[in-house]
């Protein structure tokens, strides 16, 4: 079996933009931007055999604030930059009760089933604590990148990152061991 790192999009690997106070996905090419050290941050996690899945919610599509269109050219120009494995897509909105839309795990489940994964030896790393609640219901140990939102009946995380390259520096140095 395999390990994986499931990484959340909006937050983790790209920038996010400020509407009406809340931090949302970007909705246009303009306005998307990979955080700094990504992309030392994704060799770290390759060189240590992992396998990139990223698990993205991007409810904006069903509530028509961004095209389905915008959101994939987001995801191919990920994929170009990080040639990462896979990227799971849940356009549903919480009103659907979907299984995909974390906090429930699909996505991460679905990742695991594509790559043979063992979810006890693979990491979650999000930017929300549904995020988090999708990576331990999944059975993966989950890391938070940055603040937060606001808290959840959730355990906390493992490790609370300052960004993606703080999560993969600690990952490995925990892994080295």
């Amino acid at each position: 079996m395999n390990k994986a790192i499931f990484l959340d999009r909006d937050g983790v690997i790209n920038k996010t933009i400020i509407r009406d106070g809340k931090a949302r996905a970007p909705y246009i090419m303009e306005d998307f931007a990979l955080f700094e050290g990504v992309e030392e941050a994704i060799g770290l996690f390759k060189k240590a055999g992992f396998h990139l899945i990223v698990v993205t919610n991007q409810p904006d599509v069903s509530r028509g604030w961004v095209s389905k269109e915008s959101v994939e050219q987001m995801n191919q120009k990920v994929q170009e930059l990080l040639q990462v494995d896979s990227i799971q897509v849940c356009y549903h909105d919480k009103k659907d009760h979907c299984d995909c839309r974390k906090p429930r795990p699909g996505m991460l489940l679905q990742g695991a089933f594509l790559f043979d994964i063992k979810m006890s030896d693979s990491f979650m790393i999000g930017d929300r604590f549904s995020d988090l609640e999708a990576g331990y219901t999944a059975g993966c140990k989950s890391i938070l990148v940055g603040e937060g939102d606001e808290q959840r009946d959730t355990k906390e995380p493992i490790y609370r990152a300052q960004s993606l390259l703080d999560a993969a520096k600690w990952i490995v140095s925990q892994n080295a061991n």
